[in-house]
């Protein structure tokens, strides 16, 4: 039974904390987080960021980054990344992540999400409305697990 999953990019300021805002807004049952490859540990999440997802209702302004680690991954049934890299880089850092580490962009054709990281609002926009597709259509995928 699935109940964490972790959602991960590069500096856990951008992408993952608005992906795990999305994430556990449509899966409130289950325990939904974020990290970052090289995070900026204890950053806020971008103010482009917190104010896209305040828009819908999702408060993500007490995030603060955090690191990957063994512990945040071994107590992951699913790890959700942005880049095939991301996936790699994980399999390398971590043992045993193959099978539960996928892209968002999966169901998408391996869609990869660009990082919005010092760009402007639009392209952080975007960049929502691509993690956001690409976790509806995984919402499905977990709806469907006994």
């Amino acid at each position: 039974m699935m109940k964490n999953i972790l959602i991960v990019c590069i500096g856990n300021i951008c992408r993952s904390p608005m992906g795990e805002g999305l994430l556990q807004a449509k899966l409130p049952e289950l325990n939904v987080s974020s990290a970052g490859i090289f995070a900026m540990v204890d950053y806020p999440a971008d103010p482009y960021s917190v104010a896209i997802m305040a828009e819908r209702d999702i408060d993500i302004s007490a995030h603060r980054a955090r690191q990957i680690d063994k512990e945040i991954v071994s107590n992951s049934d699913l790890i959700l990344t942005m880049e095939k890299c991301h996936n790699k880089k994980i399999q390398s850092m971590f043992f045993g992540t193959t099978g539960k580490v996928h892209l968002i962009g999966k169901w998408l054709n391996d869609r990869e999400i660009a990082d919005p990281v010092g760009k402007d609002e639009r392209t952080f926009r975007v960049a929502m409305a691509n993690i956001e597709r690409g976790l509806d259509l995984w919402v499905n995928q977990i709806r469907k697990l006994p």
